[in-house]
């Protein structure tokens, strides 16, 4: 009496007299969308890997893995923390470095034991290495100190060791750790020299670590495509939906930018020098060919930013602002005039000065976007205009590129189960059901829809005979032809009002309240 999997028996080839039952899963498929509030930043940091993607949540675990927040461009911990300030609470950090950066080092002993630090940067600077009798008699124990965090204490090593075998045996200990609660060092790598003498209790700080942060430029930033990838391409295939450089205002980027976030999906970022004029912006944005969706550039009118951790007032870029705003807005919802939270002011606003409607018109013009307070809706900082830097106005909405993006990459993630199967009409019915679902909650949850119709149905699902002919069916083809009405983004709000001792209201003009 065999339970099997639903196609896992030929029953077409059933010749004992039994009873077979097949589990038969779920006829109706769903497909949840993937997140969209995963934010990618690249930039420097005093510890952490280097050109590895790390989750980060929240400022206390950016300083943990990466140090603490430096006073200095392109800095990854200020990115992260104004980002934070705007809602973002799921972000990949990709450190980078010049190259220069070196991991800090320091001996116990002669030619004993050699500690060094597990990443380079100056972070490892603080880090102090013991070397101290056990707790248990005859043993050692090793102890790793860094200030603001609980130290690594490796306890009863070697007992019955000497010479030379006691040292191994302490450099495995930090190395494996001793138990399964005590692991290996998070902080340093140990090595055992040569030494034959037995230790003496004493400690080390450790010396020599640098950042590699000296000669950051746009280049570093975007990094390189082939493997191991560097910078901005290590983000490939982690979900980010939003990303940035940090500080990054190299316009020779831009064009790398915009490839990379056509590729990936990804709604990068980008922002001009601090200072900039409205005509060098626009003249600049034309010259380096940048007329797409997946890139949104900011004009280079820099935000001053309370740095309380180094007790000073910082001009950094707008990305961290934009970004981190857009990746807790839902995928529909546009930047702009969306209030953004952490800015003291800017270079412009510190003057009193005011964008004109000829600034704005020139920069909307030109696909480039601004922050500036006051906004349409109140005197605080937000985004002016709401545009990415493509040219048609279709598409040229923050909602485009990342609504577009949520639907193609949602449905490249979740009809995958399709692949292997038989093309029946069974199959098909299935494969349109489980579009039909997917859409059809992105309509009840109003992130698509006709305002002109409120109960047509705002998408079209064909996949049938006449857009799967025979031939391609041969050849292993499905295909289904999806389209979705977006809403639409209002920008401009036209109020006509007449008024006079003249006018006369009628009863046909008064609508309902």
């Amino acid at each position: 009496m065999p339970v099997v999997q639903l196609g896992a028996l030929n029953t077409n080839a059933l010749y004992v007299p039994d009873v077979y039952v097949q589990i038969v899963p779920p006829s109706e498929n769903f497909v949840n969308g993937l997140p969209t509030n995963v934010l990618g930043i690249v930039g420097t940091a005093s510890w952490g890997p280097v050109n590895a993607p790390t989750t980060v949540g929240d400022l206390t675990a950016q300083v943990r893995l990466f140090g603490a927040i430096q006073p200095r461009k392109y800095d990854l911990g200020t990115a992260v923390w104004a980002a934070i300030l705007n809602g973002a609470n799921d972000m990949r950090c990709v450190r980078v470095t010049d190259g220069t950066d070196t991991a800090a080092a320091g001996t116990l002993g002669t030619n004993g034991l050699t500690a060094t630090a597990k990443y380079t940067g100056s972070l490892g600077n603080r880090l102090q290495v013991a070397v101290a009798a056990g707790t248990a008699t005859g043993t050692w124990k090793v102890t790793v100190s860094l200030p603001g965090s609980v130290p690594e204490v490796f306890d009863n090593i070697g007992a019955g060791l000497s010479g030379n075998a006691l040292w191994i045996a302490l450099a495995a200990a930090v190395n494996a750790g001793v138990s399964s609660v005590r692991g290996p060092s998070r902080l340093i790598i140990a090595a055992a020299g040569a030494s034959v003498s037995a230790p003496v209790a004493g400690s080390v700080t450790l010396a020599g670590g640098t950042d590699g942060a000296g000669t950051i430029t746009g280049a570093v930033l975007v990094g390189q495509d082939a493997t191991p990838r560097k910078g901005m391409y290590a983000l490939r295939s982690t979900g980010v939906s939003v990303a940035f450089l940090a500080d990054c205002d190299d316009s020779t980027t831009w064009a790398a930018q915009l490839a990379f976030g056509l590729s990936e999906g990804v709604y990068m970022i980008a922002a001009g020098p601090a200072g900039d004029t409205v005509a060098n912006a626009a003249s600049v944005k034309a010259a380096a060919g940048i007329d797409g969706y997946a890139l949104k550039l900011l004009f280079g009118d820099w935000c001053y930013f309370n740095d309380t951790a180094n007790g000073q007032q910082r001009l950094i870029s707008p990305q961290a602002f934009v970004a981190g705003r857009l990746s807790s807005l839902s995928p529909e919802q546009s930047s702009l005039n969306k209030q953004l939270y952490g800015i003291i002011g800017t270079q412009k606003s510190v003057q009193n000065g005011v964008y004109s409607a000829a600034d704005l018109q020139a920069l909307a013009s030109a696909g480039i976007d601004v922050l500036a307070n006051p906004c349409p809706g109140g005197s605080y900082f937000g985004v002016r205009i709401g545009c990415n830097a493509s040219s048609s106005a279709v598409v040229n909405g923050d909602n485009y590129p990342r609504l577009i993006n949520y639907i193609a990459y949602t449905l490249n993630s979740g009809m995958g189960l399709y692949i292997g199967r038989l093309q029946s009409a069974a199959t098909r019915l299935q494969a349109s059901a489980t579009l039909n679902a997917f859409l059809s909650g992105m309509w009840q949850e109003g992130m698509i829809g006709d305002v002109s119709d409120a109960a047509k149905q705002p998408f079209s699902i064909t996949l049938d005979a006449s857009n799967n002919p025979a031939a391609r069916v041969a050849a292993g083809y499905m295909q289904a032809d999806v389209r979705v009405t977006f809403l639409s983004v209002i920008t401009k709000l036209l109020i006509n009002v007449e008024g006079g001792q003249s006018v006369s209201i009628t009863v046909a003009d008064v609508q309902p309240q």
